[in-house]
Order: structure tokens, then sequence, then C-alpha cells
């Protein structure tokens, strides 16, 4: 009887992989990789406009998350000042910004913000104590405060931190 002896599979691979597993296995890495970016900054830019060429204020109280500077990411950040003031009473959360970044209101006015993004967004003060403490608005989610006394009242978005305006309220 002629029995020829052959070892296991995994005694014939010895120290390699077939190709086919080790290309499984970087399209693996490689797609989690490529998934953990776009959740950690929100999915794909929504904006054309080239990045800003400062880095992102930040507050001790603004977010538990660091601050990171990507400068690649095309969503341009919404500073206080930019611009003059505009008169209203709607702000629109669209392309990663609050539209107007100023907005000019006598005491008494309620504010509406309105989330025209597909992520969700906050309209949180940027001080301790502050008087806006908005929920994480969906797609059409709307966040109204009426302003009883004078003053400049900053705000951001938690989530987004670079997404910063004010609003201010006169006599």
């Amino acid at each position: 009887m002629n029995r020829t002896h052959h070892p296991p599979d995994f005694f014939r691979t010895r120290g390699r992989r077939p190709r086919t597993a080790a290309g499984l296995a970087l399209a693996a890495v490689a797609t989690a990789g490529t998934l953990g970016l776009l959740s950690a900054c929100g999915g794909p830019p929504h904006s054309s406009s080239p990045p800003s060429s400062s880095p992102p204020s930040s507050s001790p109280h603004s977010s538990s998350m660091p601050t990171m500077n990507m400068p690649n990411m095309n969503m341009p950040a919404s500073r206080p000042g930019t611009g003059r003031p505009v008169s209203g009473t709607a702000v629109a959360i669209k392309n990663f910004a609050f539209a107007p970044a100023t907005l000019k209101v006598p005491v008494g006015t309620t504010v509406t913000w309105t989330n025209e993004d597909t992520d969700a967004h906050t309209v949180t003060s940027t001080g301790p104590g502050g008087p806006l403490q908005s929920a994480a608005l969906g797609t059409h989610a709307t966040y109204s405060h009426t302003f009883t006394k004078p003053g400049t009242y900053a705000y951001l978005c938690t989530i987004h931190p670079f997404m910063t305006a004010t609003v201010e309220v006169t006599r």
C-alpha cells in the first residue's frame, strides 16, 4: 500500500498568506480607516469654498473633543464679526455654517435656527451659563430662543466647534 502523507494546509503556507487573503485584509483595513475618518469629520465636504487659513478657535467649554486643523476638508468656518450684522429673526444652518454669522435684533425678539444640513448640529452658547442650549438638531429641525436682555451672544455647534456665530441684541 503506497500512501503519501500530505501535511495540513496551514503547514504549507508557513509564514505567508495567500495573496487573496492579504488583499482582502488590506481592503478591510483601508475601508475601516476611511469610514472612521468620514464619521469623525461628519461625512464628505459639503462646500467647494477654500479652507480657512487660520486654525479653528476653541473654547474650554466648547467640546470634549480636541480640535483638529484639517486644511483639506473644504468646510468654511463661520467667524463672528465677518461682514456686517444682518437684521432678521431667522438663522439658517447650511453648509456647516450659521447664516448670517452675525444677526442684530432688538430686545424681545425670538430667533429661530433651522438646520438645512444632512448632519446634526447644535446651537450652544460659548460661555458657561449662556442662554442658548439646543439639543442636536436633525435635518429640517428648528430651535428658537427669545432674547430678553441686550448684549452680544456668541454661540457654536458643539458637534462641529468650528461653526461659530453671534447674535447682537440691542435696546
